[in-house]
This record gives C-alpha cells, sequence and structure tokens, in this order.
C-alpha cells in the first residue's frame, strides 16, 4: 500500500551516522550470514499485514483478528510540557502516520486553541481526503469534553475529511467526579449520554466516547456509563487507563469485565489508552489483545503515539505496540495491523526533531542502540549469523543492510572483531575509552 502523500521538507536520514551520538561509535561492516530460506521476519512470525486492511465501518471491524491503530501523537503528544509543534510540522507528522497506514490519526484538541482548530481543520482537508489506490484514507479525529462547544468546534473541524470522528469524553473515577468535576454520577451520566447524541445529531456518524480515569473507576458505575452512551450513539467505547496506574494482567480483565458486562457492547468498537507512569503502557496495551484470543473479545483498537511521547511518562509507544503484534502474531492467535512498518523509522525520527525530544539511546525497535553491539559474545553472534542476537529485522522498520550498524567499536572485547585490517580504528578505540 502506497500512500499518495509525501513530505518533501523532512529528508530523514538514512544511516546511523547520521543520529547525533553523545560519544563516537566505531561500527565494523557485517556480511550479515543467515540460515538458508530463513529471515529475521519467518523465524519471528512476521507478516506484511498492511495488505490485508479489512473494509471500513465506524462501529464494526469485520475481521475480528484485525487490530485498529488510533495515534493521538498530535493530541495527547503535543501536550507533552515543551512539546509544541507547528502547523506544518503537525500536517507533515499526519501525512507520514497516512503513509504507515494509521486506521484512525486523532490530529489535535479544537477546543484548546485557535491554532489546534485551524491545525486540524487543514490535516482533515489535506489528509482526511485523500485516498490511495488501495481505497485506504485515514479517519481524522477530534478530540472534545461533553460540552456542547468542544464538540461544535470538533465537528468543525473534522467535517471536511472523507471519515470524520469525534471523540467526547468525561471523568468517571471517583476523585475526578468529586474533586474535580463536583458533579454526581448521575449528573456525569447524563453529561455523557446527552453529549454523544448531540455529537451524533450534528451529522457526525463515527462517535467515540472514552471515560476518563476508567481504571481507578467503579466497574459497576462504569458499565452503567457506557451502556447509556451506547443507546445515544457511541461507536467507539475507548478505555483509558489515564493515570497508568494498572498491571498487564488487571487492564486486561477490566476489558474483559467490560465485555462481559455492558448492555450493547457487541455493536461498538472497544479501544484502549494507556499511559506509561509505571512504564507498562505497552504491556497493558498487549495485554488486551492476549484477552482477544482468551476470551474471543473482538473488534479491538489500540492509541498509541509515536516514541510514546505524551503527559507525564508517556503513552504505549506506537512502534513497540505494533513490532509486539507483528513479530509475535503466533501467539496471539494471528492478530495484525494495517500498518506498513517500514515507515517507523522515518516517522520516528520526524517527531524527535519536531517534538525536540531526543529519544534514549536504547528506546526499543528506533533508538541508536537498538541494533548495535558492543559486547565481545553478541559480537562473536553476529559476525556468524546476525539472528543470534537481532530478533528483528532491520528491514521492517525501514532501515537497510547497508546502513552503518552492527558491531561497535568500543571499551568491551573491540579486539574480538579485528581480523588484522581496521587498526587505525582500533587505536583510536584504545586511546579514547580502553585506555582511561
Amino acid at each position: 500500500m502506497a500512500s499518495m502523500l509525501a513530505c518533501p521538507a523532512f529528508c530523514p536520514p538514512t544511516t546511523a551516522a547520521a543520529f547525533t551520538p553523545l560519544r563516537p561509535h566505531f561500527h565494523l561492516h557485517i556480511h550479515h550470514h543467515q540460515h538458508p530460506g530463513k529471515t529475521a521476519a519467518s523465524i519471528s512470525g512476521s507478516i506484511d499485514s498492511h495488505y490485508r486492511r479489512p473494509s471500513y465501518t465506524p462501529s464494526h471491524i469485520p475481521d475480528p483478528k484485525y487490530i485498529g491503530i488510533f495515534d493521538t501523537t498530535l493530541r495527547d503528544g503535543e501536550q507533552s510540557p515543551g512539546a509544541t509543534m507547528t502547523t506544518k510540522e503537525k500536517l507533515d507528522i499526519a501525512k507520514q502516520l497516512a503513509n504507515l497506514g494509521v486506521d484512525i490519526i486523532e490530529a489535535g484538541f479544537p477546543a484548546s486553541s485557535t491554532a489546534d482548530l485551524e491545525g486540524v481543520k487543514l490535516i482533515a482537508s489535506e489528509v482526511g481526503t485523500a485516498v490511495d489506490e488501495d481505497g485506504y484514507v485515514p479517519v481524522i479525529c477530534g478530540l472534545a469534553r461533553c460540552k456542547k462547544r468542544d464538540i461544535d468546534l470538533s465537528w468543525e473541524a473534522v467535517r471536511g475529511a472523507l471519515r470524520p470522528r469525534i471523540n467526547t469524553f468525561i471523568a468517571t473515577s471517583r476523585i475526578h467526579m468529586e474533586d474535580k468535576l463536583k458533579m454526581t454520577k448521575e449528573v456525569v451520566v447524563e453529561k455523557a449520554r446527552s453529549m454523544v447524541a448531540y455529537a451524533r445529531s450534528l451529522g457526525c456518524d463515527d462517535v467515540e466516547f472514552s471515560p476518563e480515569d476508567a481504571g481507578r473507576s467503579d466497574r459497576e458505575f462504569l458499565y452503567e456509563i457506557l451502556g447509556e452512551v451506547i443507546k445515544a450513539g457511541a461507536t467507539t467505547l475507548n478505555i483509558p487507563d489515564t493515570v497508568g496506574c494498572t498491571v498487564p494482567h488487571e487492564f486486561g480483565q477490566l476489558i474483559a469485565d467490560i465485555k462481559a458486562n455492558t448492555p450493547g457492547i457487541e455493536n461498538v468498537i472497544i479501544s484502549t489508552h494507556c499511559q506509561n507512569d509505571l512504564g507498562l503502557s505497552t504491556a497493558n496495551t498487549l495485554a488486551v489483545c492476549n484477552f482477544i484470543c482468551s476470551v474471543s473479545l473482538d473488534m479491538i483498537m489500540v492509541e498509541v503515539t509515536i516514541n510514546g511521547i505524551g503527559e507525564r511518562g508517556g503513552n504505549a509507544a506506537f512502534e513497540e505496540v505494533v513490532m509486539a503484534i507483528k513479530c509475535r502474531g503466533e501467539v496471539l492467535n494471528g492478530l495484525y495491523t494495517g500498518i506498513n512498518t517500514k515507515h517507523l523509522v522515518t516517522t520516528s525520527k520526524m517527531v524527535e526533531e519536531y517534538s525536540g525530544f531526543d529519544l534514549q539511546r536504547h528506546k526499543a525497535i528506533v533508538g541508536q542502540n537498538a541494533f548495535d553491539h558492543e559486547s565481545g559474545i553478541h559480537q562473536d553472534g553476529m559476525l556468524k549469523n546476525t539472528l543470534t542476537y537481532e530478533f528483528i529485522s532491520i528491514e521492517d522498520i525501514g532501515l537497510q543492510h547497508t546502513d552503518k550498524r552492527g558491531v561497535v567499536l568500543g571499551k568491551h572485547r573491540c579486539l574480538l572483531v579485528v581480523q588484522g585490517k581496521r587498526w587505525t580504528e582500533v587505536k583510536q578505540c584504545h586511546e579514547q575509552y580502553v585506555d582511561r
């Protein structure tokens, strides 16, 4: 699937040398020896799943094995302190998300500012109308509180897209209702029900409802309010672990319980939104995928951000969730996404540059060290067969074997990989690190 969109203003790095290092690395070229007929993709169960995207329906995913990807980099990601992006930068990122094949792009929070309103409008008109040769075009979503003004502005912002969505939310945990909203349960339920109905009355056929702080909300109350918004016309129920306090089995069970106890749940898509305060956002997201296998929980969407950026500790990282599903689909009953993962590195670097947030060197999938090896034992294995220490195929994420990556001459065992030729590099290595 090739998108019709392009971002000519952004020139991503094509080699690891373009990543600005904290200290020099000395790379030696690796001859990649692999077993005949085997690749990292075949060994890990990787599939080119983006060619099998099911048809779009607001309240239904035709294939129960398909995991919809909802990207909120431009909304929750930009809410990271210091991560202000220009309208042009947000448009560039939205185009790149479309190149990835993202199902839903949450383009912003239109009621938060005039700039956000105009930015979401622009993305809806340019990205939300660009249909590729396979018929793919992303849903463009705007966030709104359960307030008429918010919903009006979100609809104004997204209605220019071919597939517009409004995501409206209200808090449901006791601490939020009592201390923040100063509302009773009855008032919260009525606001949620009436505002979902209002969003549908505007002509929006795709309305998502999010009970903020669901992870700390009373279960029976969740079942009640979710049942009411379904009756009012919600097409997706998004269950957020707003403060990132749950652990995987707990969050997975929460989703399973909602599925089992909410009237009308079979008529909507269930979504997850996991914050990373305990470093468990990716694990919690995948726990729901695991429950899909065990309790026949179908029609699932997951909310993620590129590089995991977001408020406080961030969100479930797009690249981690997608690659986990891609590489370990065999233990998840054949679950798959519509993402073309070959655009992951380009997208990650774009978000890193535009957000101003440097990636950790050891960030999974897209970090500078993700495919570098300094330990002598690892280098020995890599020189013999790259599959010994690289589970993920670098081609799957948009890198090439010709990139300067692999064996690194550092302090640990750098002499092991030298076979009598690269003495200048070895001398530099010893002078700077080993002889300290």
